[in-house]
């Protein structure tokens, strides 16, 4: 049998190189892995100079740029000494407290707005609109009685809400314009244009008159509250991508609300909420202002830590280094736990129907 080598060589040749989706040419193999070694390259060097800047003593700081250990300079763990050594008790705390606080709120947010989205993606709800004004224009009669006179929040409190019950019981047969389930997820998202500044003071002064202020219990309950919109907001599309057939089932099995929330959609829906609980454990843990307010000696976190580096000698970047390696650890465990979850989950839905 008489076997022909030319034809078939130069067609196998030309299937090798040819340009597919799957297989790319070799000139965009070699240019996407350049962008991708590039872009590596500046995501990577701020915490390569942060962990060399750590090596540093006062004197190569001050000297100018240096960037390579036993090269440009002779790298020293004086600043991992001060750090983790004479100042140990003053490093564990803020990140004991970090963890306490971070891990904590973000689970009762995730909790929270995560049944919140669900509810926003299964239920009808149908407001009145009457009846939100009404409760905004008690919360605002209640906050000028506690500004302008004086009177005490809880009462002022109460007394907004004694308001409102009796005029929505006597007037509600009146109301007439309904919110849908859109408006209500638009308003909760919109709660994060709010700025902290704005409502941190008032907070304070509630803490403080509840004695709570010197405990963890402040932080964990703004942080959690600030970060809920962005649950609820992310949970919900996580619901909404998931057939509602396999509710229809466990409906006609005799299932509860609560027992498909628990049983059908939280399994379901996995990996988009370890995306979502890591994106809220980042915003809490690296959050600086309200802890600023919130917090007390004995319960400031790594972010007030690494602030407080700027010393009236002028920011101790050896040591300010040293602490943002250890700040991170915690983030950068838990990504690598979620990782699994996130590549299939973040921001892109369980399920699609």
């Amino acid at each position: 049998m008489t076997m022909r080598f030319g034809a078939p060589t130069r067609r196998g040749v030309s299937a090798i190189f040819q340009r597919t989706p799957d297989r790319p040419s070799a000139f965009a193999r070699v240019l996407s892995y350049i962008v991708l070694f590039g872009w590596s390259a500046v995501v990577l060097f701020p915490i390569y100079w942060v962990a060399v800047t750590s090596l540093k003593t006062p004197i190569d700081v001050a000297s100018g740029p240096k960037y390579l250990p036993f090269i440009d300079f002779q790298p020293t763990l004086e600043p991992w000494r001060y750090i983790l050594v004479e100042q140990w008790s003053d490093t564990v705390r803020p990140f004991l407290n970090s963890i306490v606080v971070s891990f904590s709120s973000s689970v009762l947010a995730l909790v929270a707005g995560t049944m919140a989205g669900y509810a926003l993606a299964r239920i009808a709800f149908r407001p009145s609109l009457e009846a939100v004004g009404l409760f905004v224009a008690c919360t605002l009669l209640a906050a000028a009685m506690a500004v302008a006179l004086g009177v005490a929040w809880p009462i002022a409190a109460a007394s907004g809400l004694s308001i409102f019950i009796l005029i929505y019981a006597s007037l509600r047969h009146r109301f007439k314009l309904r919110l849908s389930n859109k408006d209500i997820a638009l308003w909760i998202i919109s709660q994060r244009a709010l700025p902290p500044v704005s409502i941190v003071i008032p907070l304070y002064v509630m803490f403080l008159d509840l004695g709570i202020l010197a405990t963890p219990i402040p932080l964990i309950l703004t942080y959690a509250v600030v970060n809920l919109p962005i649950v609820v907001w992310l949970s919900r599309d996580f619901v909404a991508r998931v057939p509602y057939e396999i509710e229809e089932s466990a409906i006609v099995d005799g299932a509860s609300r609560y027992r498909i929330f628990w049983s059908i959609i939280l399994p379901t829906i996995k990996p988009g909420l370890a995306a979502i609980f890591l994106l809220v454990l980042i915003l809490s843990w690296n959050e600086y202002l309200l802890a600023l307010i919130l917090s007390t000696g004995d319960t400031q976190t790594m972010p007030l830590l690494v602030a407080a580096q700027n010393a009236t000698r002028g920011p101790q970047w050896w040591t300010m280094s040293a602490l943002i390696l250890i700040m991170i650890v915690p983030v950068f465990v838990m990504a690598i736990i979620l990782e699994r979850f996130i590549r299939r989950g973040f921001l892109s839905g369980a399920l699609k129907g």
